[in-house]
């Protein structure tokens, strides 16, 4: 029996390996305002962080400019970079072997461009409950949508577990109280390290 009820996934780097989307998204908002390509220290903070902050920070040292590509992500369509999204190995088959006993959840940064992922991956076959950005008035690493998520299905802290990549989901299992399993990033603090999805499955039902 699993000593879980629940188990809390990120998006972005667990599910979806969406950092080559990320690097051409941003990229061409800084194009359209005669920036350069990010460093590869900007494309780690706009892989864990909103789509809002994420600009900020990118035009974070001009803020007429950073108003004026605010308005232009918003109107930039997604669509065209879902090209370099890719499912992670082992997310279907993991996700349909834990699909009972365990109740699945998945709780992400994105905001206005997850509808459209919904639709295209069918993720809403493999979770009980999807919160992004838009759902909450604090974004992760805020705790307000675990919070949402264990409210929702009516599930204690205790049989509850995260899986997440970064410093961010390190962050918010930490603040919400939730053991954590760190997906393919060896330097953050976790229950478990993991290098692939099996590996998940193993843990979440023994």
């Amino acid at each position: 029996m699993s000593h879980f009820d629940l188990a809390i996934f990120d998006c972005d780097g667990v599910l979806l390996d969406s950092r080559e989307a990320n690097r051409a998204y941003y990229d061409t908002i800084l194009v359209k305002f005669r920036r350069g390509p990010m460093t590869d220290k900007e494309l780690s903070f706009v892989h864990m962080n909103t789509a809002e902050e994420s600009v900020k920070y990118l035009f974070r040292d001009d803020l007429i400019l950073q108003k004026k590509a605010l308005d232009y992500a918003k109107s930039l369509d997604y669509s065209q970079f879902l090209a370099y999204l890719t499912i992670e190995s082992g997310v279907n088959d993991t996700l349909e072997s834990i699909r009972p006993p365990l109740l699945t959840a998945l709780s992400t940064n994105r905001s206005s461009t997850m509808p459209r992922l919904i639709e295209i991956f069918g993720l809403d076959k493999w979770f009980d409950i999807i919160v992004c950005a838009l759902d909450v008035c604090n974004p992760k690493p805020d705790p307000e949508g675990v919070f949402k998520i264990l409210n929702k299905l009516q599930v204690t802290r205790d049989r509850a577990i995260y899986i997440g990549d970064s410093v961010v989901d390190e962050m918010v299992a930490s603040r919400a109280g939730l053991p954590f399993i760190a997906y393919k990033n060896d330097g953050l603090k976790a229950m478990f390290h993991v290098k692939h999805f099996s590996q998940i499955k193993s843990i979440l039902l023994t």
